[in-house]
């Protein structure tokens, strides 16, 4: 796993766009544990639909804690999206999450998964941004792995917390 930092010059506090906070530069451990928590909302998607809960008001708090919708242009490729490849809205993620507006969605966090697992290649950090890249692995309720290649682009959201701007991920190749 490597971790590059790619301006030094800014490392230190940074003064967020709208001049509400100052903030420490983004830092690996931060990229970790939002990928931990992602994972885990997807896991409590897909319990919350198991359990006959509403699934979608637990995907739509998944996406407005998880994502810059609102505050920034959010570029989200989702790893099952091949009509409609790109998913710039609120809507159109919660719609792959969960189905419903996109014929193509089905409900990807419905499946149900009971685990996610992230394996980093490496992080960059810029400061005010961080971009990790590598493979995370979906557990399916019979106890398989799939293995989904990804990358997730983060900025620190006016309450401090991480929110991905940049989300594209895909199945590995497949010669067959």
């Amino acid at each position: 796993m490597k971790t590059i930092t790619v301006s030094a010059a800014l490392a230190g506090s940074v003064l967020l766009a709208s001049g509400a906070a100052a903030y420490d530069t983004i830092t690996e451990a931060e990229v970790n544990a939002a990928q931990q928590a992602w994972g885990e909302g997807i896991v409590a998607i897909g319990a919350a639909y198991t359990a006959n809960e509403d699934y979608e008001a637990a995907a739509a708090a998944h996406i407005e804690r998880f994502y810059a919708y609102g505050s920034h242009d959010v570029l989200f490729k989702p790893t099952l999206a091949s009509d409609d490849q790109f998913r710039g809205t609120f809507d159109e993620a919660l719609s792959y999450f969960v189905g419903g507006s996109i014929a193509e969605d089905n409900g990807f966090a419905i499946a149900p998964y009971t685990n996610v697992r992230w394996e980093n290649e490496g992080t960059l950090i810029d400061a005010d941004s961080a971009v990790a890249m590598g493979n995370y692995f979906f557990t399916t309720t019979e106890g398989n792995e799939v293995k989904v290649e990804y990358s997730f682009g983060y900025v620190r959201g006016d309450d401090g917390e991480l929110r991905i701007v940049l989300h594209h991920s895909s199945l590995p190749f497949s010669a067959e």
